[in-house]
């Protein structure tokens, strides 16, 4: 009895040095009913079907077994599944699969540096999941809708993080995986292959090494580094020199943002003098009293101005006298017009010692330089000059450039409108 006693002694403490705890206390294990997942992930079909696997695999951070549901978020996209359980998801306040910020769409190393956290999650085995149970235990007492850890007692959001913030899914993240086989020259599937035909990354590119768990506790993210470059190397509103400018350009409205929203966000930053929507250009003159609350305005909300979901752009308005005289500047400034070729050139002077006849009564004389009248027409009532000797009329000459009809030529019978396209003379006429 004593030696089967000790064989069951040395067996229970082999397994339980060889497993962790986990596998065998199963009350920890966790089921759940549907997935927490950004939607980026669960996809632009609103009709999607997941497959539910209860325990189906561990969790990449805790090593606990949890419910794993899988899924295609569309067309031409790769079946994605959860990588982590829901307690480490609310932890943190990530997407179980990708483990990106639910509300920033914004790697967990960006959020944290943006609002001044530090990661007290332990990575030891036995603190882990002491940690675990003592989480599980105060988000049972919360409603769900509230991160747990010092998350949930964090400060409002950071200029940083409104910034950077992604305000539309990215559905490009659930493409296909690239066809090795064609990277190879051997896919014979044509247009049929359910993986992308491109031409890999750079191995070597610091974006193709990416940790799961390196982006969970936020230490070495190659994601999060390049965001935070980017931050940096954002442009910055420059201030307009005339003190008197106090209005601010908001742009990008779409017809969604009204101007009950724009005041219920500026009016934060001081006394708003008015608010003026121009709807045909979906943009809208936000004008402030004091150039200190315009000014603080501006700081606050440019790159980071989100409102129903979208972006706006927030610029300095321009003072009225500044844009009407730069308007009358450009109206007023002299045209280039490019030469066309093959056109005649002026007409030369006439020669010397020409005498032009006298000008019947009535008429002005023609401005300098041999311009005609505008129009090409002598005002009315005037007296129109003979015409040259040698000239030729395919018809006779209108009545008004005689004063009248000759004695002996009687007036032509009216046959209508003569265009002319109608001289038989003329180039392309029909015979």
């Amino acid at each position: 009895v004593v030696s089967t006693l000790g064989l069951a002694v040395a067996c229970l403490v082999s397994m339980a040095v060889s497993k962790s705890a986990n596998t065998y206390n199963r009350q920890n294990w966790e089921t759940a009913d549907f997935p927490i997942l950004c939607q980026t992930c669960l996809g632009e079909n609103p009709y999607i079907r997941m497959i539910k696997e209860k325990y189906g695999r561990e969790c990449k951070i805790c090593q606990r077994p949890f419910t794993v549901f899988r899924w295609c978020p569309g067309p031409k996209a790769r079946y994605k599944k959860t990588e982590v359980c829901q307690t480490c998801s609310k932890l943190k306040n990530i997407c179980q699969t990708c483990l990106f910020d639910l509300e920033y769409g914004l790697p967990v190393q960006v959020r944290d540096a943006a609002l001044q956290l530090k990661d007290d999650v332990p990575k030891s085995d036995v603190n882990k999941e002491y940690y675990t149970q003592n989480a599980e235990r105060e988000l049972a007492n919360t409603d769900g809708t509230t991160p747990g850890g010092k998350l949930g007692k964090s400060q409002a959001a950071s200029d940083l993080l409104m910034k950077l913030a992604r305000t539309a899914p990215y559905y490009k993240r659930n493409r296909a995986h690239i066809c090795s086989f064609w990277v190879k020259g051997e896919c014979k599937r044509g247009e049929e292959c359910p993986y992308r035909h491109e031409t890999p990354t750079d191995p070597n590119d610091p974006l193709a090494k990416q940790n799961m768990k390196d982006r969970y506790y936020g230490v070495d993210d190659p994601v999060a580094e390049k965001l935070m470059r980017r931050a940096k190397n954002m442009p910055q509103l420059d201030k307009p020199d005339d003190r008197t400018i106090t209005t601010l350009h908001i742009r990008g409205l779409d017809g969604v943002v009204t101007e009950r929203d724009l005041r219920d966000h500026f009016y934060q930053y001081g006394e708003i003098r008015s608010i003026n929507m121009v709807m045909r250009q979906n943009c809208a003159f936000v004008c402030f009293t004091t150039r200190a609350a315009a000014e603080k305005a501006a700081d606050s909300s440019f790159n980071a101005l989100i409102l129903k979901g979208l972006r706006l752009r927030v610029m300095w308005g321009r003072a009225q006298g500044q844009s009407s005289s730069e308007d009358y500047s450009a109206a007023s400034a002299p045209v280039s017009l490019t030469p066309v070729p093959g056109l005649p050139g002026v007409l030369p002077p006439p020669p010397p010692g020409t005498s032009m006849p006298p000008l019947p009564p009535g008429i002005p004389p023609p401005p300098p330089g041999g311009m005609a009248p505008p129009g090409g027409m002598a005002p009315p009532g005037a007296m129109m000059p003979p015409p040259p000797p040698g000239a030729h009329f395919h018809h006779p000459p209108p009545p008004h450039m005689y004063g009248g009809m000759p004695p002996h030529m009687p007036p032509p019978p009216f046959a209508g409108a003569h265009y002319p396209s109608m001289d038989p003379h003329r180039m392309g006429a029909r015979s």
